[in-house]
């Protein structure tokens, strides 16, 4: 039988004893307790209460400074109980329910006795635990599959429970095994979709295991959010397993449906999630975006956001989107399969792993993102680009392995360097290209970037680059048809790089058809090995005298010819050819102290229509009967002199 038992401590201490007491006020004696015991299983030591009995006692006339220990179910049938002082509830595997506990000075509680039908009031009591572990049955969760209406009581629940947590002190919130739907639909006026989600407050630790499943309740709306950060600080949310509705959607009232994710951060501070994985959101795994917009004097930006070690896959459209934020750091998270069809739904634009792309609109700034990182990740199978800045500053890409692309389209002073990029099919080309540097809409956002320290691997084209200031170096682009692809570029480097292809029919480094401008870029110390040409030029500068380029130092071999052809402005260096060169309506240009040989009809090959040409110092090796500098008549003003043949 359970009952209340007084237990005494001595209360006299020989003189002595209590005199060395008393110099040290970390040690005095405790004051009485009232436990309970259950005494009929005072003499088996194996005994197994149950939990779910009801109790033999109450809690009516307990004495100040008791401690109940509850390991069974006390029902306080609907009324309301006032507790004396100091009072302690010990949590072992029981319950109070239905009802009030009015709680009065220096009492504690564990915080696993809150429950769904308790409520809590007088003097608040201390948590004897920061922690707290989340029991779903003993909070009304109702799992598996449920009306929507449950749904949305699940929702509540939920994020009642946790602000509740929060006012009594605890910032870690555990939850194991729960498998359930949330309806996280509200459409209120100015009510955005964090807002509506399952909400975790601030200063607040939400720890999931791979037994817990948070699922979006099939709806028809076109911004539902799971988990919402709504102006949100110092939040951790670490593991779980979130699933958005893609394939159980109502897409039936028109549109794209493409913003409903299982994570939204709206101005929100300090936050990381780690260790999470995120399936079938119908837009976003995971989306970041402000509070107002940046001209807004109540604009609010989400800042030092961290998103390590998650799993995001098959999301309809893309597995992080960020319209705005700073101090941003991505890292060491897989993404698998985003924005690809399925069976029931398919994907939607942009359909990316990471899609950086702020809104700003006729010189407008809407929104901002600056200061991120994206490392150490792994993307594979995704429907378009692996990771892409349409716009921000300030970014480095790095250390990635990836399937699909890397690109930007407008940036400053951002890096992207050691990424491993393979095209995902085998034994085939993939179309487009691998790494995309800027473009020609863009021209006056793009400076001070660097592409370094990559590694692309089967794609038509290994890199494309336009704009300016610019610089690419110690990158491998192997078996791609075009390893580097120009378009207008200015003040710019391109150097060290390795290009090796057998893919039929492939070329080192060519200009985009039309390219028209390359002024002040150095191409340099690359080692080009392909089949048909190690370089490509045409179509530059003929309608701007003062532009000029150089190709110096390279080292090159191809079966065919180089062509440098309709042209301005070009001096070709010191570079060690095999293959040789074919000059067409080039113009202002040097061809000097080059090291040239072919298996082909000519070394150096001024076909026509070339103007103002010098070509001297060079060494041609000719391999069979061949021409080694040849000059046609409609050439003119050509100076060639002190060239070595073979």
């Amino acid at each position: 039988m359970k009952k209340l038992k007084n237990l005494m401590l001595v209360a006299l201490i020989g003189m002595s004893v209590l005199g060395t007491w008393s110099c040290n006020n970390e040690e005095l004696y405790e004051e009485p307790l009232a436990v309970m015991e259950d005494e009929s299983n005072e003499d088996v030591d194996d005994a197994v209460t149950d939990v779910n009995s009801p109790c033999d006692f109450t809690l009516d006339n307990l004495e100040a400074n008791s401690t109940v220990v509850v390991n069974c179910i006390i029902d306080l049938q609907g009324e309301s109980l006032d507790l004396p002082e100091n009072v302690t509830l010990l949590y072992e595997g029981g319950d109070i329910i239905n009802g009030t506990l009015v709680f009065s000075e220096g009492s504690s509680i564990d915080g696993d006795l809150l429950g769904n039908t308790l409520e809590v009031g007088g003097t608040k009591p201390a948590l004897r635990d920061t922690s707290f572990a989340f029991d779903p049955k003993r909070w009304g969760i109702v799992e598996g599959t449920v009306s929507d209406e449950v749904a949305l009581s699940n929702r509540d629940i939920l994020e009642n429970t946790m602000l509740l947590a929060k006012e009594y002190g605890i910032d870690t919130f555990k939850i194991d095994e729960m498998d359930a739907y949330f309806n996280v639909v509200e459409i209120t006026a100015n009510y955005l979709p964090a807002q509506a989600a399952v909400n975790i407050p601030s200063d607040f630790h939400l720890i999931m295991t791979d037994n817990t499943h948070l699922r979006m309740q099939p709806n028809n709306y076109k911004k539902p959010s799971l988990i919402g950060f709504y102006l949100a600080n110092n939040v951790v949310l670490e593991g779980g397993n979130l699933y958005g509705d893609r394939d159980t959607h109502d897409y039936s009232d028109g549109g794209t449906h493409e913003w409903g994710n299982t994570i939204t951060l709206t101005g929100s501070k300090n936050i990381t999630i780690k260790d999470t994985k995120s399936f079938n959101a119908t837009g976003d795994a995971i989306s970041i975006g402000s509070y107002r917009h940046a001209f807004s004097t109540d604009y609010v930006y989400c800042d030092n956001i961290k998103i390590t070690g998650n799993t995001l896959s098959k999301c309809r459209r893309n597995g992080i989107s960020i319209g705005d934020g700073r101090n941003i750091l991505i890292d060491n998270n897989r993404f698998i399969d985003n924005g690809v069809d399925t069976i029931l739904s398919k994907g939607t634009a942009p359909r990316m792993g990471i899609d950086i792309e702020p809104h700003n609109r006729d010189g407008v700034i809407y929104q901002i993102a600056n200061n991120i990182t994206i490392s150490n990740n792994i993307e594979t199978g995704g429907a378009s680009l692996a990771f892409y800045i349409a716009a921000g500053n300030d970014i480095i890409i790095e250390n990635n392995t990836t399937q699909g692309s890397i690109s930007y389209y407008g940036t400053h002073n951002s890096i992207i360097r050691n990424n491993t990029i393979t095209a995902p099919i085998s034994g085939e080309l993939a179309k487009g290209m691998g790494l995309r540097c800027g473009a020609q809409t863009y021209e006056s956002t793009n400076y001070n970037n660097k592409i370094y320290g990559n590694k692309v691997t089967g794609y038509t084209i290994g890199l494309y680059v336009i704009n300016f200031d610019i610089e690419v170096y110690n990158n491998e682009f192997i078996d791609c048809y075009e390893g580097i692809t120009l378009d207008e570029l200015y003040d710019s480097k391109i150097y060290k790089n390795s290009i090796i292809s057998s893919v039929t029919r492939s070329r080192g480094i060519i200009t985009q058809i039309p390219a028209k401008k390359i002024n002040n870029v150095i191409i340099s110390e690359n080692k080009i090995d392909v089949v048909l040409a190690a370089f490509g030029f045409y179509d530059i500068n003929l309608d701007n005298e003062d532009y000029k380029f150089q190709i110096i130092n390279n080292d090159v071999k191809s079966e065919g010819t180089s062509g440098l052809s309709l042209l301005n402005g070009l001096t070709f260096n010191n570079n060690n050819v095999d293959g040789g060169l074919r000059l067409v309506g080039t113009l202002n240009s040097v061809i000097s102290n080059n090291t040239i040989s072919t298996n082909g009809a000519i070394g150096i090959d001024l076909s026509s229509l070339n103007d103002n040409i010098e070509v001297f110092g060079n060494v041609v090796t000719i391999n069979g009967s061949a021409l080694c500098v040849r000059d046609k008549i409609d050439n003119t003003n050509l100076s060639i002199s002190g060239n070595k043949c073979n």
